[in-house]
């Protein structure tokens, strides 16, 4: 079986457009929260979002081309970007500095939704317009899930494994998962794998609204994503990509790469339980997280941070602390924990990667993002966990385990740990 490592990261997030950006927002402890501006949301129980904002994604891809991108597509090829040339395949100025196989080179992202502001447009303009059928003729591929992927494998030439996963907010976690084993199996040596997601749109908020999902603060915007406080009413839906470069160790030591990371263990469960409550003890979460523990080779004790799926439900974050705790045991008490969607809100199926991201920095600066906007304390969290409540913690981590959690009871557990040759 061959090692699998990380070589570049990009991220796009409401509180930051790059990787620099989103460590700096992390460790302020930065809220992304803001009142929707994509469409007139006045009439809608929630009235804001964890929004990209000044953001031009010209700055790296064509002008013409994003015309014919959903959103969720340009956010995956700008965060692809960005992590390509960290990866050293192309220099600053996007000029390409070393080739790839193509034939061992491919992409796997995942998307939770796809292009849903794209279809609703379509849809809106028909039934606003004369009833004739003249829709656009990108509308099927500014909307299918797998375009993230496929616009990704056509811009850098990767023809190998390219395809999305999706499976809710776990999307981004099975992505990763599934381009890891490509590698490991020997398939392919350099995958480009995370989540991209934008449904910041009527339907989106719209929906999630109906599910009564949402926070619906409307009055206090900046601290609605509160997970694990006893007042906590609801997700804060976010938007963005994140984008990991996957190698096999050989093929990174060959060319010189950076490693910043290893992929040590991953795996996936499913609670078989609600379409969208999670198993009250947490039941499906505790195998994933203790699979890719075992996977990995390592003890729970060996865990020094877990940035958990808390979302900042009622049920979901007491739930998923319950696994914890019989998953880890006593080692629980041990590690921080903490939940970055209180800053960027929930990215869906982009969460799993950028939350990914987020412990990869946390390995390679040493330091615990916060748990923003706690306030009270809620009797049904045991108070000796270390929730990471409100200010960014200094600590060595040398291993960080990502959890997520989808509709349908699709659970995904990722290890990241300090590379040592």
């Amino acid at each position: 079986m061959k090692r699998v490592v990380v070589t570049g990261l990009g991220a796009l997030t409401a509180i930051g457009n790059n990787v620099p950006e989103y460590l700096a927002g992390l460790r302020a402890g930065k809220s992304g929260a803001k009142p929707i501006t994509l469409f007139d949301a006045t009439q809608f129980k929630t009235q804001f979002a964890c929004e990209v904002s000044d953001w031009d994604p010209t700055d790296r891809l064509d002008k013409r081309e994003i015309r014919r991108l959903d959103r969720y597509i340009t956010m995956a090829l700008y965060a692809a970007d960005e992590a390509m040339r960290m990866a050293g395949i192309y220099n600053d100025a996007g000029e390409k500095i070393f080739e790839l196989d193509p034939d061992r080179s491919g992409a796997i992202v995942g998307s939770g939704i796809g292009g849903l502001g794209s279809l609703e447009t379509e849809i809106t303009d028909f039934t606003n317009g004369s009833g004739v059928p003249r829709y656009n003729p990108f509308m099927i591929p500014k909307m299918i899930a797998n375009m993230g992927a496929g616009h990704i494998s056509i811009a850098h030439n990767l023809r190998g494994p390219s395809y999305a996963t999706v499976s809710a907010c776990a999307s981004g976690g099975h992505a990763l998962a599934a381009a890891a084993d490509d590698i490991r199996l020997g398939r392919a040596d350099f995958m480009v794998s995370g989540g991209s997601e934008a449904v910041v749109t009527k339907v989106g908020v719209g929906g999630f609204n109906s599910m009564k999902a949402l926070s619906t603060r409307n009055d206090d915007i900046k601290t609605a994503s509160r997970p694990y406080d006893a007042d906590r009413d609801g997700f804060v839906l976010g938007e963005g990509a994140g984008i990991l470069i996957l190698e096999s160790l050989e093929h990174a030591r060959a060319r010189g790469a950076n490693i910043l990371a290893e992929v040590v263990g991953y795996a996936a469960s499913s609670d078989a339980y609600h379409i969208s409550a999670p198993h009250p003890e947490g039941a499906g979460a505790k195998m994933a997280m203790g699979n890719a523990l075992k996977y990995a080779g390592l003890e729970p004790a060996d865990v020094d941070y877990i940035n958990t799926h808390g979302t900042s439900t009622p049920i979901g974050d007491t739930a998923e602390l319950k696994a914890i705790q019989l998953a880890f045991g006593e080692a629980a008490y041990d590690l921080n924990i903490s939940s970055t969607k209180s800053m960027t809100g929930h990215l869906l199926g982009a969460a799993a990667a950028i939350e990914s991201v987020a412990c990869i920095l946390a390995i390679q600066h040493n330091f615990i993002p916060p748990t923003i906007n706690h306030f009270t304390d809620d009797p049904a969290i045991d108070p000796k966990l270390n929730l990471t409540f409100n200010k960014a913690q200094d600590r060595r981590v040398d291993v960080a385990l990502s959890n997520t959690f989808g509709f349908g009871g699709h659970n995904s557990a990722t290890v990241f740990k300090r590379f040592v040759d």
